[in-house]
């Protein structure tokens, strides 16, 4: 199995940034991608980036130019920097990392931008 803590979140204006941190642990020889989801109050969760063992980075369009994911993995660790947050990027961010195709998730990391 793999835990993932992430943290990070906070409450910041809009136009500001945040950087999210995510550590991973235990079996994680297995984790293949990495990645954050979000979930804004009423809505579905969406993936918002996802970074491959080889550095390969996709970003969901409402972020792009603006969010970059990055990993550290001597460190096991996933990072997400926000830049220009709006108060749309307002929710809970979940750190996931992919084993076998299946995602295991973190418990979330509340960001709330206001306007």
């Amino acid at each position: 199995q793999v835990q993932l803590v992430e943290s990070g979140g906070g409450l910041v204006q809009a136009g500001g940034s945040l950087r999210l941190s995510c550590a991973a642990s235990g079996s994680i020889r297995s984790i293949n991608s990495m990645g954050w989801h979000r979930q804004a109050p009423g809505k579905q969760r969406e993936l918002v980036a996802r970074i491959s063992t080889s550095e390969s980075t996709n970003y969901a369009d409402s972020v792009k130019g603006r969010f970059t994911i990055a990993r550290d993995n001597a460190k096991n660790t996933v990072y997400l920097q926000m830049n220009s947050l709006k108060p749309e990027d307002t929710g809970v961010y979940y750190c996931t990392a992919n084993r076998y195709g299946m995602d295991c998730w973190g418990k979330g990391t509340l960001a709330i931008v206001s306007s």
